[in-house]
């Protein structure tokens, strides 16, 4: 099994793998303990080469391997595609390209949503796979014959699923909405994480302007400390004890203590100046920067009710398609749509707005209906007869 630990032989196997006009990438990785993934082993495959590369072997540069990455001439291929390209982007300021995710591929092909590896290899190469050295300590060292064997399986499979994927693609004339969704996965803008963003990943278990402005700022307060310190959000602070803190808005020393959600000692401990900072700073932002608080506010029952019919349309659209609802619009979107007709989201755009926005938005001008026929909801135009079938 050829595992690479130094420069030299790096530059060889790349050398090798710009030659094939795609290669399989896979990595393993730990994060457990961490913010930012900690990469232990790379995989590549790519015409008749095959490599893992340990990164964590001394003196190693891997700049071969980012190269390739980048290079136009070569498809990257991986399978969930997002967090090798975060580690990829994370360690080197680049992005993958060009790219093609066999995840995504199988959901544009009707295989479902979030559909796994193994059973992709088990439907489309009869295959079954060991998946027992999944969750294994890959940073330490020496790797074992059977971690290997189990790594390098990974992008052996995938590069003898790719093919299959790509010729189901062309037959069902659905490559351009992959190409959408990889311009998505490229898109440097994806990886950059903002701290003054951080609030938007939260429940919002608020109830006011004021306790929104505080977590906004509590939130970027604990993403800088998370980054800078390289350690887990929760390890900062954890989400319920913001929530509390927000609420609570605590100004003093004492204040801070006081809350059940933190540790002892934890307000006269730096971190406790720093969200006592951070407290002030909500408190004294201008409310015009401030979002209405929307999510989690309870949906008008007149909304709630477009909603239902937006599901309904969403799951026929998606049956009649072959496609899985999630790829087309999430919740949250469908949610977004029945309260605005301008919502700024990903259904309303590209290839989903011709498959389902468009419908969706004609069904809440009243422009269309939803009927059955033959057992199977169809779209009404209101001025059509219904058949009777």
């Amino acid at each position: 099994m050829n595992l690479i630990t130094t420069t030299e032989d790096l530059e060889a196997a790349c050398a090798d793998l710009a030659k094939a006009p795609f290669v399989t990438v896979d990595t393993e990785f730990m994060r457990e303990q961490t913010f930012w993934p900690r990469l232990c082993l790379i995989q590549i495959a790519g015409g008749d080469t095959e490599v893992l590369i340990d990164n964590l072997a001394p003196g190693i540069d891997l700049k071969p391997f980012f190269d390739l990455m980048v290079d136009e001439n070569v498809l990257k291929v991986f399978h969930s595609a997002r967090q090798d390209i975060e580690i990829v982007h994370h360690m080197a300021g680049v992005v993958p390209h060009p790219i093609f995710d066999t995840q995504v591929a199988a959901m544009v092909c009707g295989f479902g949503e979030a559909v796994s590896y193994a059973m992709l290899v088990k439907r489309l190469l009869g295959r079954n796979l060991d998946k027992s050295s999944r969750f294994t300590d890959w940073s330490r060292r020496p790797l074992s014959e059977r971690q290997l064997t189990y790594a390098l399986g990974d992008v052996t499979h995938l590069r003898d699923l790719y093919p299959k994927l790509q010729a189901q693609l062309d037959k069902s004339e659905r490559a351009s909405w992959l190409i959408e969704e990889m311009a998505v996965l490229t898109d440097p803008a994806t990886y950059e994480l903002h701290p003054e963003h951080a609030w938007r990943r939260l429940k919002m278990r608020i109830k006011t302007q004021k306790a929104l402005a505080v977590l906004m700022e509590l939130a970027a307060w604990r993403e800088r400390e998370a980054q800078s310190q390289d350690v887990p959000r929760s390890r900062v602070l954890k989400d319920e004890a913001l929530y509390d803190i927000a609420g609570q808005a605590p100004r003093t020393v004492e204040d801070l203590g006081g809350l059940r959600s933190l540790h002892n000692g934890f307000a006269r401990s730096s971190r406790g100046r720093g969200v006592l900072e951070a407290v002030e700073r909500g408190l004294a932002r201008d409310p015009a920067t401030v979002p209405p608080l929307q999510r989690g506010e309870p949906m008008p029952p007149e909304a709630q009710a477009v909603m239902d019919l937006l599901r309904v349309l969403l799951k026929a659209t998606a049956g009649r398609h072959g496609v899985a609802p999630k790829l087309i619009a999430t919740t949250d979107e469908l949610e977004q749509i029945a309260r605005s007709n301008d919502a700024d989201t990903a259904a309303l755009r590209g290839w989903r707005l011709k498959l389902f926005g468009e419908d969706a938005l004609a069904l809440k001008r009243g422009e269309l209906a939803l009927t059955i026929r033959k057992g199977a909801v169809a779209l009404l135009a209101p001025e059509e007869p219904e058949d009777g079938s």
